[in-house]
């Protein structure tokens, strides 16, 4: 006993060291990850994409750390899950966020420096500046030389950070000149075709003479003592036009002068709550945006109402097990449901079209007349209204049939002793109970509605357009709708900032509706007790 005791605690005290083939292949496995995340932070930083490199790079010591620390052992199992979340799902929030803040949009996608730098890349020849025809040359080692002709015929050789000089053929490796005066050879060089100098970007950039009085390509064949057009002073946040003397300030991400001309390319800037006060008090966005957040707020109501009520409907009237072919017409009214809303969309468009649409035609062959669907805002409502509910009313009605089956015979057998009507069995008991088991349904069903994209942009993209307004609004759009068109379909550009401004909005709106939708809930619970 004693041996086998010593045994055990030597065992205790001198484990067996891990296997050392699956530390170091996890070793290699984590210096791949490091070294891919040290190369795609090295692409995203000069680009400016700051927040997705600030995430990146939390991931990376992230990673890190569960992989080396034992205590971070359990975690192991869940790394890659944890980071995809939050790549996927709690950057784009936070992101979404800054971006609500920002200006972000066309125009301005860049950083500050990135615009600043290309619009100080910008150049002009001052009355001063001479110009000269050119020829390039290039060495083997990759730099160049430009031969220039003035307008007297003049021929000069330029090199970067060189002065210009004017060497005679022989002299500093210049060949022999051809007919136009340019040299056929310079030593080092080989001279470039007119399409290899085109095509080449890299002769744009260079500045060849010295410092104070260089030469720059302007065009295929001209060059000239070019200064940089505009000069940027920190003191002012502001771009100087060195020609004419304007000054362009930085106002909300793009210089502008005071006569309202604006420089390309705008940037990113930080906006506070200018796109939030823009949806509130904006006298251009308050008319669309009134309509659009009414007829949000109504779409999503009604459509619950209609939905919910016809599901019932039919929910009560196959309730009855004397129904004849309950079953067979039961199954025949979930067909709705098992069709894609997208196929379903599509083929209700295609039977409300004015020209070829079945049901228009089947109205005007009746009554000389069909409902302009397509082109009246009320209409359209209608006719988003009718589509809904053929897509919804199969799921309520599943949802109800259940339901009713939970409530007990022996509640309506006493309210029938009592005298109750058919009616009063129906809002006293059905009605109160049922709400108990779909309230919370009922509370996503409207918030699904709330945001209910797809219905809106595959019948009529939230057409027909409304008039006069400043951006593009459809009497069907909702909220969502809205964004979308701000943000990736809008004529006038695009505006992610203002777009996100919104989408958090709409967060909260339908996070308020969800509370206190869920607090009725609680009601009618209590509602139940008493029944």
């Amino acid at each position: 006993m004693a041996v086998t005791a010593s045994l055990n605690n030597r065992k205790k005290k001198d484990p067996s060291p891990s296997p050392v083939l699956p530390r170091l292949v996890g070793f290699a496995i984590l210096i791949l990850v490091d070294t891919f995340v040290i190369w795609f932070l090295s692409k995203l930083i000069p680009l400016g994409y700051f927040p997705l490199a600030a995430v990146i790079t939390i991931l990376g010591i992230f990673v890190n750390i569960v992989l080396l620390r034992k205590e971070a052992y359990p975690l192991r199992w869940m790394v890659i899950g944890l980071v995809l979340m939050t790549l996927f799902t709690i950057y784009p929030i936070i992101f979404t966020v800054w971006v609500a803040f920002t200006n972000y949009g066309e125009g301005h996608l860049i950083t500050k420096q990135q615009a600043v730098d290309q619009i100080l890349d910008l150049t002009y020849l001052p009355e001063t500046g001479k110009s000269y025809t050119w020829t390039a040359f290039k060495s083997p080692e990759g730099d160049y030389a430009l031969w220039l002709l003035d307008t007297d015929g003049n021929g000069y050789l330029a090199l970067p950070d060189e002065p210009l000089s004017q060497p005679q053929p022989g002299e500093a490796g210049v060949g022999v000149l051809d007919d136009n005066g340019i040299p056929e050879t310079i030593e080092g060089y080989q001279r470039l075709n007119a399409f290899q100098a085109a095509t080449n970007k890299d002769l744009t950039s260079i500045q060849f003479g010295e410092e104070g009085k260089t030469v720059q390509i302007r065009s295929p064949r001209e060059a000239g003592e070019l200064l940089p057009l505009y000069i940027y002073d920190p003191e002012q946040d502001a771009m100087i036009n060195q020609q004419t003397g304007v000054v362009y300030k930085n106002l909300r991400g793009i210089f502008t002068s005071s006569g309202g001309q604006q420089l390309r390319p705008g940037f990113v800037e930080n906006v506070q709550w200018a796109n939030f006060k823009e949806f509130f008090i904006s006298p251009a966005l308050r008319g669309p945006l009134v309509r659009i957040i009414g007829w949000n707020f109504g779409f999503a109501f009604f459509s619950l109402l209609l939905n919910f009520s016809l599901g019932l409907a039919i929910a009560i009237l196959f309730n009855d097990p004397n129904f004849p072919f309950k079953k067979l017409i039961r199954s025949l009214l979930i067909i709705p449901y098992t069709v894609p809303a997208l196929i379903t969309i599509l083929i209700w468009r295609g039977m409300l079209n004015p020209e070829l649409g079945v049901i228009d035609r089947i109205l005007e062959g009746l009554f000389g007349w069909a409902p302009p669907w397509f082109t009246d805002g009320n209409w359209a409502k209608v006719a988003i209204l009718l589509v809904n509910l053929w897509l919804s009313y199969p799921y309520f009605m599943l949802i109800t049939s259940g339901a009713l089956q939970s409530i007990p015979e022996d509640i309506y057998a006493a309210a029938q002793v009592d005298g109750a009507s058919p009616w009063q069995q129906f809002w006293r008991i059905t009605l109160p109970l049922l709400l108990v088991a779909v309230g919370p349904l009922l509370v996503a069903s409207f918030t699904f509605n709330f945001n209910n994209f797809n219905l809106i942009f595959l019948f009529n993209a939230g057409g027909p357009p409304m008039a006069g307004t400043p951006t593009p609004a459809g009497h069907t759009d909702i909220l969502i709708s809205y964004v979308y068109n701000l943000a990736f379909a809008g004529n006038r550009g695009v505006n992610y900032g203002f777009a996100s401004a919104i989408t958090i909005i709409i967060f909260f709106i339908v996070g308020a509706i969800t509370l206190f939708q869920f607090r009725y809930t609680r009601m009618w619970e209590e509602v139940s007790e008493n029944v």
